[in-house]
C-alpha cells in the first residue's frame, strides 16, 4: 500500500530512474532494484541459454515459444520485469514489438538474490496470480534451489523443488533436461 498522503507511483516515476535500476510498480510502490550481481545473472542466462535454443527456435526441440530476457509486463496498474518469460506461440504468435507486453505469460521464472527475494515472493507473486500466469520457477542460486510454483484456484501451490546438481524434466518445458548445475556455474 502506498503511505498516507503520497501518491501511487507511475510509470513515469520508472521512465525517470537511473540506467543501472530495474524499475517496478507493485499496487502503487515505486520498487528500484540494481542490476544483478554475478550468481543472479549467471542462473538467469543460463537458464535462457537452456530453453531458447530447443524453444525458441526448435534446435533439438519442439519449439513454439518465445522466451524472452526481462520482459516489462503491464497487468493493470502494476509494473513487473521478470527475469524470463515465456509465451507460447499459439497466444502471442508473433514477436512482441513495443517497450512493454500486457498479455500474461504462460510461465516466468524469477532468479531470487537477497535484494529482491522479498519482492519477488511476496509482493510480485500475487501480481503474477491475478494475472493468471500459470506457473512461475523460483531459482535461488545461493541455495542452489529451483522451486516450482503452480497456480490452482488462484492460489500458489509448490509442485516440485529440485537442488544442488538435479539433472530435471520440468513442465511446461519437460521436453529438455535441465542441468541445474549449470545455473549456479558449475556445469
Amino acid at each position: 500500500m502506498t503511505q498516507p498522503g503520497r501518491r501511487p507511483a507511475r510509470y513515469e516515476d520508472v521512465l525517470a530512474l537511473p540506467e543501472n535500476q530495474i524499475g517496478e510498480i507493485v499496487a502503487g510502490v515505486l520498487y528500484a532494484s540494481p542490476r544483478p550481481a554475478g550468481p543472479h545473472t549467471v542462473a538467469g542466462s543460463s537458464l535462457g541459454g537452456m530453453l531458447i535454443p530447443p524453444f525458441n527456435f526448435g534446435d533439438n526441440g519442439p519449439g513454439g515459444w518465445w522466451i524472452l530476457d526481462e520482459p516489462e509486463l503491464h497487468f493493470g496498474d502494476d509494473v513487473v520485469v521478470p527475469d524470463l518469460a515465456g509465451w507460447r506461440r499459439e497466444r502471442m504468435p508473433e514477436a512482441p514489438s513495443g517497450a512493454f507486453i500486457e498479455l500474461p505469460p504462460d510461465w516466468l521464472s524469477e532468479v531470487l538474490s537477497p535484494s529482491t527475494a522479498r519482492l519477488d515472493r511476496i509482493a510480485k507473486l500475487p501480481v503474477y496470480a491475478r494475472a493468471g500466469v500459470p506457473q512461475v520457477w523460483l531459482i535461488d542460486p545461493l541455495a542452489k534451489t529451483l522451486e516450482v510454483l503452480r497456480l490452482e484456484r488462484g492460489k500458489w501451490t509448490i509442485d516440485q523443488v529440485f537442488g544442488g546438481s538435479d539433472v530435471v524434466r520440468v513442465a511446461p518445458f519437460d521436453a529438455v533436461e535441465i542441468k541445474l548445475a549449470r545455473l549456479w556455474g558449475e556445469g
